[in-house]
């Protein structure tokens, strides 16, 4: 395993993270507890340290499974979870009140039987409550101890700055992938002013990246992904020449494209680490293997020229989801 730096706060953590939703939310038929722990554990004996979980997820149940697994092994890991959904449910509405930070804090710290949240991030920015009430809220919780680092998701460059005056957010966790690639406009190059590191989740465009997913797939009752525009069925057919091309300069490196997919987003910058899901082992060590394919500085320009001839269709969200998403 190879480590890196989430920008200048100081929070090491493994290179390719682990993303902890799908283990029992959001992707139909959730795993046994028992193989929800055996994964957790196997992706730390694979090195994996950063293991990113919600309130929202189930709601609680995931943190609850994070908790268990990762108790024994407590002080090896980096756990980050959220806060900003009411009573964590992401069809409620949002929730970013300081005394509902700190009532989520509280709950999150006896589910995931720990003294402290390594980081906490604001799941979505509240236009309800100042950004600098939630820093604040944040900054008072580090100082006791209690959360470690700052996090913001989905954020614009607005909210990131107007955060960090207050307390320095340690990274901020975003959708980035070769499929999807709006933070390149505006907030990377906010990260990188203010040192602040970025966790693309959904890196392998939520499963499309890997090559195993065609206009034939069917998902999943439960699976959000069949409400994703991009997995449309037309839309699956119509980005095809996309999951080809990859393809091809997978087949051309010896490699997949899920480990072409993830080396991409390593090689944008030292900073960025990526969180991909899993419910499988052997996809754990396939993202993992990922770190064994580099991309020169020559040869991502000319994989990027390449990927800009390719038109991509359908958006990632329904328009009531999308709105959620902080622009400013």
């Amino acid at each position: 395993m190879k480590y890196r730096k989430l920008g200048a706060r100081g929070l090491e953590v493994s290179a390719v993270g682990l993303g902890c939703m799908g283990i029992d939310s959001h992707r139909g038929e959730p795993m046994t507890r028992a193989d929800a722990i055996a994964l957790l554990r196997g992706a730390h004996e694979r090195g994996i340290t950063l293991f990113d979980t919600a309130e929202a997820y189930g709601p609680y149940t995931n943190e609850d499974l994070v908790g268990e697994a990762l108790a024994p092994i407590r002080d090896a890991v980096v756990i980050a979870t959220k806060f900003g959904f009411r009573d964590g449910k992401t069809d409620a509405g949002l929730d970013s009140r300081p005394e509902r930070i700190r009532q989520v804090a509280e709950a999150a710290l006896q589910r995931l039987r720990t003294d402290r949240i390594d980081l906490f991030y604001q799941h979505r920015v509240d236009p309800a409550v100042p950004i600098e009430d939630v820093a604040g809220t944040v900054k008072d919780l580090i100082a006791e101890g209690k959360v470690l680092h700052f996090g913001l998701c989905e954020a614009g460059p607005s909210a990131i700055r107007r955060a960090h005056a207050v307390q320095p957010v340690a990274a901020v966790q975003s959708e980035y992938s070769i499929f999807w690639r709006l933070v390149e406009d505006d907030v990377l190059p906010v990260l990188e002013e203010l040192g602040i590191g970025l966790v693309p989740f959904s890196p392998l465009g939520r499963g499309l990246l890997t090559g195993t997913i065609n206009d034939k797939t069917e998902f999943a009752a439960g699976d959000h992904r069949r409400g994703n525009p991009y997995l449309s069925v037309e839309n699956r057919r119509a980005n095809q020449p996309l999951i080809d091309a990859i393809t091809a300069i997978a087949a051309a490196r010896g490699a997949t494209p899920a480990q072409v997919s993830l080396a991409w987003l390593l090689a944008r910058k030292p900073w960025i680490v990526p969180i991909p899901g899993t419910t499988k082992l052997s996809r754990l060590d396939e993202n993992i293997g990922a770190l064994d394919v580099a991309f020169g500085a020559s040869e991502l320009r000319d994989l990027d020229d390449a990927l800009a001839k390719i038109a991509i269709h359908g958006g990632r969200y329904q328009p009531e989801t999308e709105a959620l998403v902080d622009r400013r």
